[in-house]
């Protein structure tokens, strides 16, 4: 049994591959987390509003390319990357996306489809929070089948594009300075991304309201009505679906780090619990049934972290394939889903109060089961590569 970076969580010790420097940055963020961020969670969760204070304070911890890790003269891996996602989600899902959406999404998305002088314009300033975005891919009628489905136009005039169209469920969109706008050219019919500004004329973003899962991101749809985007502000690197498919790669194994976190956090929170709570005349942690849940919570949360650390391996070599990610995705949430109904089945009534924190990983293991590909899309990418029979529709 590990007692590293996560404990008793990490019961194989995945976390001892992290290098002395990654491990300090993360420490730090953790505390962040605990002292700043989990205090004011629930709350804000409750009215379903973005704790959008805590995104400044959070570039600040110097967490998208710590001085740590430079001076200690190494990469930023895509392991690090990954325990920084799960560090988030292991507190909450909603505070992953807040950062993962400028640090991850939005940064990953520019750095794929950048000129070089485009990035050596705008990196550094996205790293430091300085230029916030978020990425618009998903419209009102095409989620699943977008690839092939994009109805957004962007029209060539002049020295400019001009877009019009619409898009959904696009995460952090009213608190940023940029939206990354796929769209497929008029003339050529091929995608690709143009950075609007989110106060240009025509511009109208809504915040999608009513929702029981992530309820602390602002999610919105976004109306474009003749927006006007100049051609220094197309993604240059980016003219059909498979080169914006670049960015996808590295992203994908994002929502599998996400789900791993989830599970331990709430594998953490559960144990704790019951360990305390009293049934009996004696801890409920001590009854052989809610043992056998806490241990299938363990092994579901490590069975998920292997897959997790084995594609951080990959990204570091040759890259992750496709149908690799798409199988880990449907694994990893089918799991975490299995999880999260266990994780609050063992605080029986309290389970479904905010105050005891498994509720919230409870309803937003939903999200995280649906976004990132669909448990039913995934599973057909993978069979169409171990068959080579395409059975989509």
């Amino acid at each position: 049994m590990s007692t590293g970076l996560l404990g008793t969580a990490d019961y194989y010790g995945f976390a001892e591959q992290l290098s002395g420097a990654e491990r300090t940055v993360l420490r730090r963020l953790r505390e962040f987390l605990l002292t700043e961020a989990a205090p004011v969670l629930a709350d804000h969760w409750e009215r379903g509003e973005a704790p959008l204070f805590l995104r400044d304070r959070l570039a600040r911890l110097d967490l998208v390319d710590p001085a740590e890790i430079r001076d200690a003269g190494e990469a930023v891996r895509p392991l690090f990357t990954g325990f920084r996602n799960l560090e988030f989600s292991r507190v909450d899902g909603s505070l992953a996306i807040l950062f993962g959406g400028q640090a991850g999404m939005f940064r990953t998305v520019v750095q794929a489809g950048a000129s070089p002088e485009q990035f050596s314009a705008w990196d550094e300033d996205i790293a430091e929070f300085r230029m916030t975005g978020c990425f618009a891919l998903t419209e009102p009628e095409h989620g699943s089948d977008i690839a092939r489905g994009v109805q957004t136009e962007a029209r060539r005039d002049g020295g400019d594009w001009v877009l019009t169209g619409a898009k959904r469920w696009i995460g952090n969109a009213a608190s940023s300075d940029y939206v990354a706008v796929a769209a497929r050219d008029t003339e050529d019919h091929q995608v690709k991304v143009f950075l609007a500004r989110t106060d240009d004329p025509g511009m109208t973003i809504t915040t999608i309201r009513g929702k029981t899962s992530l309820r602390m991101v602002d999610n919105a749809d976004i109306t474009l009505d003749g927006v006007r985007v100049p051609d220094s502000h197309r993604l240059q690197e980016i003219n059909s679906f498979a080169d914006l498919n670049r960015a996808f790669r590295i992203l994908r194994p994002d929502a599998v780090w996400n789900a791993t976190g989830l599970q331990i956090g709430l594998f953490e929170t559960v144990l704790d619990y019951t360990r305390q709570r009293e049934q009996f005349g004696r801890p409920i942690a001590s009854f052989q049934l809610v043992q056998d849940q806490l241990v299938t919570m363990l092994g579901n949360a490590n069975a998920s972290l292997a897959l997790a650390v084995r594609l951080a391996q990959l990204a570091d070599g040759d890259g992750v394939g496709d149908a690799q990610a798409a199988l880990a995705k449907t694994w990893v949430c089918r799991h975490m889903r299995h999880t999260a109904s266990l994780g609050r089945e063992l605080l029986g009534g309290n389970g479904i109060l905010l105050e005891h924190q498994a509720a919230r990983f409870h309803a937003d293991a939903e999200s995280l089961y649906t976004f990132e590909g669909t448990d039913q899309i995934n599973t057909l990418i993978v069979g169409r590569d171990i068959t080579g029979h395409g059975a989509f529709v």
